[in-house]
């Protein structure tokens, strides 16, 4: 139903600029020369072609993000600048976002990045603060310690979502 949807999507963009407002440290500059070294270091991709399914597939590069020159909140400017960009495609919109992040090189110096402070954040925009249907999120050499470090975010997120995320 087109009334429905309208209101869901409408929810969700007011909770995007509430969760923008209060969270200025990440959203206060959404600008991808914010977060070029990041970029220039090919930690995050988009596939040019979309799953079967019709989604969009974000690559994230976990061994390419170094913490001694990015922060937690700078890797989420980038997930939140691509965001933004692939929400205006119809298809998108409909087909929602699958994630895979390759967690080849995690080191404990990316994992003290992640406080309960942060974890909360990211899961409120994955569950019911950005107008983006998450389809899936796939991890993949994912090491031991980085069980502690996802069940930091696990409680935040919505049976939805947990359901979705898958280890290979």
């Amino acid at each position: 139903d087109i009334h429905i949807n309208f209101i869901f999507f409408s929810q969700l963009l007011k909770n995007y600029q509430k969760w923008r407002i209060e969270c200025p440290e990440i959203s206060a500059d959404l600008q991808p020369s914010s977060v070029l070294g990041l970029l220039q270091a090919g930690y995050h991709g988009v596939l040019r072609s979309r799953d079967p399914h019709g989604s969009k597939v974000l690559i994230y590069r976990i061994g390419q993000w170094d913490p001694s020159l990015f922060t937690a909140y700078d890797v989420f400017r980038v997930s939140l600048i691509t965001s933004e960009l692939i929400v205006r495609e119809i298809e998108t919109q409909r087909n929602g976002v699958k994630a895979i992040f390759d967690l080849q090189g995690w080191r404990f110096a990316h994992a003290f990045q992640i406080s309960p402070a942060v974890a909360k954040k990211i899961a409120a925009v994955l569950t019911d603060s950005f107008p983006l249907k998450v389809r899936g999120i796939h991890l993949i050499n994912e090491p031991l310690f980085f069980h502690p470090v996802f069940a930091l975010i696990k409680p935040f997120l919505t049976e939805k979502i947990k359901q979705r995320v898958s280890a290979h």
